[in-house]
């Protein structure tokens, strides 16, 4: 469905062929226009409702539970931003091991990807709230994790070994940590779905311009740029 609203151009075959004629040029869909949804609409909880992805699940599965037909998937991706669904979208388990297998080889099980902090209290607090000495989950170097950390516990500076206030993060395991981070998505709510549809097919005709064909095409590319110039020339004076 989405490929149906999208306009279309028409553009050149033979760019660098002289003279141009009408066998010279195409009509094809305008992938390279694109349309992203404002930011600030995601605080605004009346418009969506957040969504944890199953394992397993698609796209298309997702749409057809919500919104009744698998030909609305294009609208979970426009309304989540998606540049490149495929990674996107949280894969299952089993395509995963296989691109991190592919990716890291031997080494996806057992080699480094890096390091990161473990969250710290220093032993001392503001009213009820612990002062933390070492926010968690920052990403250090192998030199950090080697070397001894000291802090201040409010009496005495402490020091401790670096690896017990950091860890290192397996290839792997940053591969399933990255992947989690798009489990949860947006569904724009449904009393909004065909007014969002409506606004997408205005939002995808073309208004007036030198390229303009009709509201669902226009033209683009050398063949047209000559043929303008060409017309600019023979206008009369």
């Amino acid at each position: 469905m989405y490929f149906s609203l999208t306009p279309d151009i028409i553009y050149d075959t033979k760019p660098v062929s002289y003279p141009f004629s009408e066998s010279d040029k195409t009509i094809a869909k305008n992938f390279f226009r694109r349309y992203e949804i404002n930011p600030d609409v995601y605080g605004y909880a009346t418009y969506y409702n957040k969504y944890a992805v199953k394992e397993g699940a698609k796209i298309e599965d997702i749409a057809e539970g919500y919104y009744g037909d698998v030909k609305y998937d294009w609208v979970i991706i426009l309304t989540n931003n998606f540049i490149n669904p495929l990674f996107s979208f949280p894969l299952d388990s089993y395509t995963l091991k296989k691109i991190a297998e592919e990716k890291y080889g031997d080494d996806t099980y057992s080699g480094i990807h890096h390091y990161e902090t473990i969250e710290t209290k220093s032993g001392q607090s503001i009213g009820t709230k612990p002062v933390i000495a070492l926010q968690g989950g920052l990403r250090v170097d192998k030199t950090f994790y080697d070397s001894p950390f000291t802090f201040w516990n409010g009496i005495q500076n402490v020091t401790v070994a670096g690896n017990t206030v950091s860890k290192p993060i397996l290839n792997y395991d940053h591969e399933v940590i990255e992947n989690e981070k798009n489990r949860e998505i947006y569904i724009l709510r449904k009393k909004y779905f065909f007014k969002f549809i409506e606004e997408f097919k205005v939002k995808s005709l073309y208004s007036q311009s030198s390229d303009f064909v009709n509201k669902r095409l226009k033209r683009t590319g050398v063949w047209w740029n000559f043929l303008c110039l060409k017309e600019s020339y023979l206008k009369p004076l």
